[in-house]
């Protein structure tokens, strides 16, 4: 039998015994979606708007969670600093993500520490 038979067979007979990888399941538990704005303001109705799609879609709660001040740098470092499990995102916007970088002398999100930890 020459050896391209016999690789042709092993490598048939471990792809049949491989066993299919599985996603994780995601998500577990409720999200949670900051506004780094004040209630009322339009991110936070945009936000409450696309909550109820996401709960539908993702079969979870998602949690709004205003957390405004300094033209949004609160809400974004309070994501940037939370757990990097996928359960918390930031509603954020052209002012929090590009302009704020630009503004400050050392963007408070560069100054994050070295190591997360999770409270």
């Amino acid at each position: 039998m020459p050896i391209s038979r016999i690789i042709g067979a092993a490598a048939t007979l471990a792809a049949l015994c491989a066993a299919p990888a599985s996603a994780q399941e995601w998500p577990t538990r409720p999200l949670t979606l900051v506004v780094p704005f004040a209630a009322g303001g339009p991110a936070d109705v945009l936000a409450r708007i696309l909550d109820h799609r996401l709960s539908e879609l993702l079969g979870q709660q998602v949690i709004i969670e205003n957390a405004g001040g300094a033209g949004g740098v609160t809400g974004s470092v309070h994501v940037a600093k939370a757990a990097p499990d996928g359960y918390q995102f930031v509603m954020g916007t052209q002012g929090t993500h590009a302009q704020n970088q630009a503004l400050y002398r050392t963007p408070p999100i560069i100054r994050l520490p070295t190591s997360r930890r999770s409270d």
